[in-house]
């Protein structure tokens, strides 16, 4: 597909009660309980277009986590925000939401079927990625970690292409915290080794044209296509991405990602990130701190 302008991507002003936004609206917190934290983006998206987000923070006794998906549903036309992604807002209607789990998110494609259709607003056997056991929202316990397969072109590759679609993958991956092993901590990130769940994990949602009038949704984490995790979505109406900040999951933040010219910020970025072994040596470069800092998290 032909690229098309960079969009500033925010959260939707209107969102569950117990989310909380920072002052750029690219960031979402859940400030109580497990629920109420479904958020909207501010703008449909444009078909290839990711909604990338990145986890920020967690908190620990809950079990379920993140959920993203698409909806045809305006927010401004909703009376009140659902107080759950799964199963409020797709019995709706004209929503796709799966919950994101440690593991099994994978789709694997039966043979003979056809995946999600359009209206069902989930797989055969639950509202979530891939098979496996769906998660509810309540105390206790974490699953065990299965890896997903390791892309095997992240480091060839400047993009992941999905069919017709081309999507930088220069922001697909988070990074560790600056620290001592960090250098350690960023190549499993890379290697898509450590659990989608996880602090830094980053994660997308978008659309790809089929024809007719319809869509696939995909899912991205951290570098890797997920599969169609939703077949034969009508895509004559606006899509809004979907973000149920749930359970486990406490906070998440908006990635930005560049799909014409690199910024200069991003060139300089890339430049020095190439000639330190260590982000920790980054303090010792006489460069301002903002750069700095951009140079050390992103």
């Amino acid at each position: 597909m032909e690229p098309f302008p960079d969009q500033f991507m925010e959260f939707h002003p209107i969102h569950g009660t117990n989310v909380r936004l920072d002052y750029s609206g690219t960031q979402a917190t859940r400030v109580e309980s497990f629920a109420n934290g479904v958020c909207f983006s501010k703008q449909p998206l444009k078909p290839g277009e990711i909604f990338l987000i990145e986890i920020e923070d967690k908190e620990l006794g809950w079990c379920g986590h993140l959920r993203v998906g698409l909806t045809a549903r305006d927010p401004r036309d909703l009376e009140v925000v659902p107080e759950y992604s799964i199963p409020d807002l797709t019995d709706l209607g004209d929503s796709w939401v799966f919950a994101i789990t440690r593991n099994h998110n994978k789709i694997i494609e039966d043979a003979g079927a056809d995946g999600q259709q359009a209206g069902d607003g989930g797989l055969a056997g639950g509202r979530r990625l891939g098979h496996g056991e769906a998660e509810v929202g309540g105390r206790d316990g974490e699953g065990n970690n299965n890896n997903n397969n390791n892309p095997k072109t992240f480091f060839t590759d400047s993009h992941l292409y999905i069919e017709n679609i081309r999507v930088p993958r220069d922001k697909l991956v988070g990074r560790s915290r600056p620290g001592r092993y960090s250098h350690i901590l960023d190549d499993l990130y890379k290697s898509n080794a450590l659990p989608p769940t996880a602090r830094r994990s980053r994660i997308g949602v978008l659309y790809v044209p089929k024809g007719q009038d319809l869509a696939d949704m995909h899912i991205i984490i951290n570098g890797e296509d997920m599969g169609a995790s939703a077949k034969g979505i009508p895509a004559v109406q606006p899509l809004y991405a979907v973000v149920d900040v749930f359970a486990a999951t406490k906070c998440v933040r908006i990635v930005q990602v560049e799909y014409g010219f690199s910024s200069l910020q991003t060139l300089c970025r890339k430049a020095i990130q190439k000639h330190i072994v260590h982000r920790m040596a980054i303090d010792w470069l006489e460069l301002p701190e903002a750069l700095k800092h951009y140079c050390k998290y992103e």
